[in-house]
C-alpha cells in the first residue's frame, strides 16, 4: 500500500469511526424518558435499572429474572369516563338489543340501554359481569376477535375524539421501551378481558399477545359444521383483579415480578407481592390528579367516589408507609398522550 494510499484512507476512515463514536456516545446519553419530569420519580426509575443491571450490585437481577407487570386500565392508557372495554360492550348491547326486548326493563341492561350510567355504576362488579357475559360470549374465539378488532376501528373517545389505541400513556410507552431496552420482559397484568386486549396490545404497547394476562370466560371446544371452533361461554373462568393479579402472574408467567406499575386498590396485591422479592423492586402507582389534560380522582383527584379505577386512601397509606413511588400525572408527566397521527 503506498503511503499516499495509507494517508487518503486515514484521512477518510478516521473521522468517520469519530463520528460513530460520538454518535454512540450520544444515544446513551439521550433521555431515555423525555416525557418525565426530572424529580424523585423519574429518578426512582433510574436508580432501579441501573441497580437491577449492575452485576457487582448486590441487588442484580439476573436476564431470566427481569419480570415487569402493568395494569392496562388507567395505568398504560385512559379508563375514564368508562373502561375501555366497557364502551365496547355497551356499544355492543346496543347492536344486541333489538334481538332482546326484555332488556329494555331488566337491569343492569335497561341503564346501560338508557345511558344512565351512575345506575349502572352502582349494579357493581355483577352487573357489569353481566352485560360481559351478555355481549361477549356464545361465539367462536375468531369471531370475537373480529368484532374486537372492528370496533377499535372506527371507536373514538368521547372527550379527546381520538381512537382509544392513541389513548396509551406517552411516559409509559417510554418506559416500556426503556425497560426491554434493558433486556426486561414486559407484560400487562389486567382486570380486563385477556381476549378484548390481545387483539390490541402488540400494536399500542409492543407486548405480544402470549404476555398478556387478564380475565377469562370459559371457552369450550367443539366441532362446528365439521370444524373445530372454540366457543365462548357466558360464564366467567378466571377474575385477574385484586388477589387474583399474583395467582394470575404464577399461573402465566411462574415468576415473581421485579417491577410492577398499577393506579387502584385492584392493583395492591401485584405490588404487595412484587415487593416481597429479594432483589432490586420497583412498585408504582399512577395517581390521576390532572384534571386538564386527563382526569382527576382518587386521594385529593375531585372524584374520590368513582367507580372507575378506585385509588382509596388505605391504598396511598400503604405506599408511603412502604416507600412505593406514587406517580402524579399533573406534576412527573410532561406529556400525557401521543401526538395524534389523523
Amino acid at each position: 500500500m503506498s503511503m499516499m494510499h495509507r494517508t487518503f484512507k486515514a484521512a477518510v476512515i478516521a473521522p468517520a469511526m469519530g463520528l460513530v463514536m460520538f454518535t454512540l456516545a450520544h444515544a446513551q446519553m439521550a433521555d431515555p424518558l423525555p416525557s418525565w419530569n426530572a424529580g424523585d420519580t423519574k429518578q426512582a426509575i433510574l436508580d432501579f435499572v441501573a441497580t437491577a443491571t449492575d452485576d457487582n450490585d448486590p441487588k442484580f437481577v439476573p436476564l431470566s429474572a427481569r419480570i415487569v407487570v402493568f395494569d392496562n386500565d388507567g395505568t398504560l392508557w385512559t379508563e375514564h369516563p368508562m373502561y375501555t372495554q366497557l364502551a365496547f360492550a355497551l356499544d355492543r348491547l346496543k347492536a344486541l338489543a333489538p334481538d332482546h326486548p326484555e332488556w329494555k326493563t331488566t337491569e343492569p341492561f335497561k341503564s346501560a340501554l338508557d345511558g344512565n350510567m351512575k345506575t349502572l355504576a352502582q349494579s357493581g362488579e355483577k352487573g357489569i359481569a353481566q352485560l360481559i357475559m351478555a355481549t361477549h360470549a356464545g361465539m367462536s374465539t375468531e369471531a370475537f376477535e373480529t368484532i374486537v378488532a372492528d370496533w377499535f376501528k372506527t371507536a373514538k373517545h368521547p372527550r379527546f375524539d381520538r381512537p382509544y389505541t392513541e389513548l396509551a400513556y406517552q411516559p409509559m410507552l417510554e418506559l416500556l421501551d426503556y425497560m426491554r431496552a434493558n433486556d426486561f420482559k414486559t407484560y400487562i397484568v389486567s382486570g380486563g378481558g385477556i381476549e378484548f386486549m390481545r387483539v390490541i396490545t402488540e400494536e399500542v404497547y409492543g407486548i405480544p399477545s402470549e404476555q398478556v394476562v387478564g380475565s377469562a370466560i370459559k371457552t369450550k371446544f367443539e366441532i362446528v359444521d365439521g370444524k373445530p371452533q372454540l366457543t365462548r361461554l357466558p360464564e366467567l373462568a378466571f377474575d385477574d383483579d385484586k388477589g387474583g393479579k399474583p395467582v394470575g402472574i404464577i399461573s402465566a408467567i411462574g415468576k415473581q415480578p421485579v417491577a410492577a406499575f398499577g393506579n387502584s386498590d385492584g392493583d395492591r396485591e401485584m405490588l404487595e407481592w412484587t415487593a416481597a422479592g429479594t432483589a432490586a423492586t420497583l412498585m408504582m402507582l399512577v395517581h390521576h390528579d390532572d384534571a386538564t389534560r386527563e382526569y382527576a380522582y382518587g386521594p385529593g383527584g375531585g372524584l374520590p367516589d368513582t367507580h372507575f379505577g378506585t385509588f382509596s386512601q388505605s391504598l396511598l397509606d400503604e405506599a408511603n408507609a412502604d416507600d412505593w413511588t406514587v406517580i402524579s400525572m399533573k406534576n412527573d408527566w410532561a406529556e400525557i398522550f401521543p401526538p395524534a397521527t389523523r
